[in-house]
């Protein structure tokens, strides 16, 4: 009897309008597939996680389950014409009073702001957001799909502001046991659009969004915040083979290809860019460095010892930018809307590649977002033997 292949897990990571990376790497995986003669066939992945915008993605894979390639190219219809007036209200009225009331907190201190009930909950309203996933992602055909076996599970991860704990949200097949760990924990739930909103609500840009949870409610930001295992909820899904797509080099050269080309005194849109890459990049990193040293170790343990254990080496391919994106984001900052643009900081965003790390993850514009995707395609073709060795097509292509 033929051995079952392992589950195969894709995880999405967070990052803003950096997701658009993601988008060119399916395209080019539903290439590979289609030139592989696979078009069609059952779904690649049987489980499917996503954090922050990666998590919207990951959702609207999901909810295309059985048509991997007509879900792919929905999701990269609507980023191919992405604006920002899609995820946050770009207009100059709202713009400036949000970003008004902010600076007032910052001007006037904690008590006069109190006194004069300045409570600013965003820099941005990502109110259109919700309109579009209402389009882009069909939640109500998860239950069904899963049922038909087009797919075994979806999880999206947020961030408590409550509590304090990072909480993977799961749909799934079959029965699982949710997992706690140290300051991360899972939770069984329908996955609404409530919790995409929650997971991809980028901290002080974003407003907080309100879930349910465990018989009361709690406020929820942005999946990557506090997300010290980003590959876990993938593992404890069943898969044991998972495609990471980052939003971001997994190393930095020591001498970037980008100088900084303003030294003094670093503006608050090149503090907010440096902290948001800490919290969407960083934890990727060392959890991948993790999960290969113990695909390591697991090598040096004879097979026959591992063969009565339930110790597995980890399959891992890992697809990410072969360029820095906010590099990329300098030179298209001219396109963020003139209100937003003015609010980082006007021209001193774009002369700086340092300041262009916080564009980087609000340039939800077409010009942006495409040469992502190009970019994507053209990184994950360079590893196509890689993923057709990842996918077990290589007999067919």
């Amino acid at each position: 009897m033929p051995e079952t292949p392992p589950a195969t897990g894709l995880l999405l990571t967070g990052g803003g309008a950096r997701a658009a990376y993601q988008v060119g790497v399916l395209e080019a995986i539903a290439g590979i597939r289609r030139a592989a003669g696979l078009a069609g066939r059952r779904n690649p992945f049987e489980v499917i996680t996503g954090t922050s915008a990666g998590a919207i993605n990951a959702a609207a894979l999901a909810c295309g389950a059985d048509n991997f390639e007509e879900a792919v190219e929905r999701i990269a219809q609507v980023w191919r014409d992405f604006h920002a007036g899609q995820v946050y209200r770009a207009d100059l009225l709202s713009v400036l009073g949000s970003g008004t009331r902010w600076r007032m907190l910052l001007g006037l201190g904690r008590f006069a702001a109190n006194w004069m009930r300045i409570k600013p909950r965003s820099l941005l309203d990502n109110a259109p957001l919700a309109e579009l996933l209402a389009r882009m992602v069909p939640l109500e055909r998860l239950p069904q799909l899963m049922q038909q076996g087009h797919l075994q599970a979806l999880a999206v991860t947020a961030s408590s502001y409550s509590s304090g704990e990072h909480v993977t949200f799961f749909e799934a097949a079959v029965p699982m046991e949710p997992w706690v760990r140290s300051q991360r924990l899972s939770v069984r739930d329908r996955i609404s659009h409530a919790h995409l909103l929650a997971s991809s609500a980028i901290p002080f840009v974003f407003p907080a969004t309100a879930l349910p949870m465990q018989g009361h409610t709690e406020y929820f930001g942005d999946g990557s915040m506090r997300q010290s295992a980003p590959i876990a909820a993938a593992i404890h899904l069943g898969a044991r083979r998972i495609l990471v797509i980052g939003a971001g080099r997994m190393h930095e050269p020591r001498d970037a290809d980008a100088p900084n080309t303003y030294s003094g005194y670093p503006t608050m849109a090149q503090i907010a860019g440096h902290a948001l890459s800490s919290i969407f990049l960083d934890a990727l990193a060392v959890d991948i460095e993790r999960l290969r040293r113990i695909n390591h170790t697991l090598g040096l343990i004879p097979e026959e010892a591992r063969a009565s254990s339930t110790l597995r080496p980890l399959d891992l391919l890992v697809i990410a930018p072969s360029e820095r994106l906010d590099v990329i984001a300098a030179r298209h900052v001219d396109a963020l809307p003139g209100a937003v643009r003015h609010l980082l900081g006007g021209s001193r965003v774009a002369a700086d590649v340092k300041g262009g790390a916080l564009a980087s993850y609000l340039l939800f514009e077409a010009d942006y977002t495409r040469e992502l995707m190009a970019l994507g395609r053209a990184d994950t073709m360079r590893q196509q033997a890689e993923v057709l060795r990842f996918f077990g097509w290589d007999a067919a292509a």
